[in-house]
């Protein structure tokens, strides 16, 4: 037998006795009215109750990328604020994280399916495809979790020294140099031409030469094939502590594996703090509040858990844990962000 507390029993009943009231002498409306009225309130019940099951964590990349890591962290160590209900991760793979995101937002919002979301699912490709089956703001925002951050380098024997060289020999040779990128809609590409955009140069002062992945961005600074690049920090941080690579600056703040690397603000672009990998826990629309509220609980928990914190470390993260309207504030202002550099590059499809 379930008890409910007296204000949620007084609510039900009243809402059934206003439906009722509206539905009197319809009876195809109260047909409809009144089972939906059942529905609302069982859901709302069974949030009071949650967890009482597993819960799948749908990632929407491959095992080792940034979604995959955080998100596997972060079930491993909510659990045991969760009633210790497992947490099961699901790679679920495909057109740039679509797949995975539109599977959570079409899931029952009952809690026990959410998305690992990141900015590609949330900011770039709903800002490039027009055509995409879900909005950003078509999700429940839970929680963000981390920052990753990016770095922004040249080759070792690079002449440039530092961020206002390198605008400065872009300024002085428009078109003449070269970075690399994993394709024109990735945050590598976007990063640069946010950097020219800032420093007041059009998208065609630099030439983007576009790689396979993040990994091979970083190799063709490397190897010499390109002048210079902005990555996820995981790989330009080995081939800068050995002096392969010349670090400009990091974002979003400075780094303790790079101690001698400027932050954006300092090298002189504040607004580069803005490009910046993250990743985000969402639900389908409509999860219930006690459900969310619950979550909020958990990620308090986690800010000050030590474990928690030492698994992001190790992963690269930034924790940056924020409540819910917090969250989907950020997340609108990384869509913003992105929807305006895609309309100058004139790239969406």
């Amino acid at each position: 037998m379930i008890l409910l507390p007296r204000n949620t029993l007084r609510f039900f009943r009243a809402t059934v006795a206003t439906a009722a009231q509206l539905t009197k002498g319809n009876a195809i409306v109260k047909s409809i009215l009144l089972p939906a009225v059942f529905a609302l309130f069982a859901t709302q019940v069974a949030a009071q109750d949650y967890p009482t099951k597993p819960i799948l964590f749908v990632i929407p990349f491959a095992a080792g990328g940034d979604s995959d890591l955080s998100g596997r962290n972060v079930a491993h160590h909510a659990s045991k604020h969760l009633n210790s209900r497992p947490i099961v991760s699901l790679n679920k793979v495909g057109a740039s994280g679509a797949i995975a995101s539109q599977y959570v937002k079409s899931a029952v919002p009952d809690g026990y399916t959410l998305l690992v979301g990141r900015i590609a699912t949330h900011a770039v490709l709903p800002a490039i495809e027009s055509k995409l089956g879900y909005k950003w703001h078509e999700f429940t925002m839970i929680s963000l979790i981390e920052l990753n951050p990016y770095v922004c380098f040249v080759k070792a024997e690079s002449a440039v020294r530092n961020t206002a060289d390198l605008i400065g020999g872009l300024r002085r040779n428009p078109g003449k140099l070269n970075y690399a990128t994993s394709g024109v809609g990735t945050s590598q590409n976007m990063a640069v031409q946010y950097l020219m955009s800032l420093a007041g140069l059009t998208k065609d002062h630099a030439v983007g030469i576009h790689y396979k992945s993040g990994g091979e961005v970083t190799t063709a600074v490397v190897g010499n094939q390109v002048d210079f690049a902005c990555n996820n920090a995981p790989t330009v941080i080995p081939q800068a502590q050995t002096n392969r690579v010349r670090a400009l600056f990091v974002t979003p703040t400075r780094i303790k594996e790079l101690p001698d690397t400027p932050s954006a603000k300092e090298a002189g672009f504040p607004d580069m703090e803005k490009i910046v990998g993250w990743t985000a826990l969402m639900g389908p629309p409509g999860l219930p509040k006690p459900i969310v509220d619950k979550w909020a609980g958990v990620f308090s928990r986690l800010a000050a858990d030590p474990d928690w914190q030492a698994g992001n470390a190790r992963i690269g993260g930034i924790a940056a844990i924020r409540s819910p309207l917090e969250t989907e504030k950020y997340v609108k202002e990384q869509f913003e962000l992105y929807d305006k550099l895609v309309t100058a590059l004139g790239i969406r499809q």
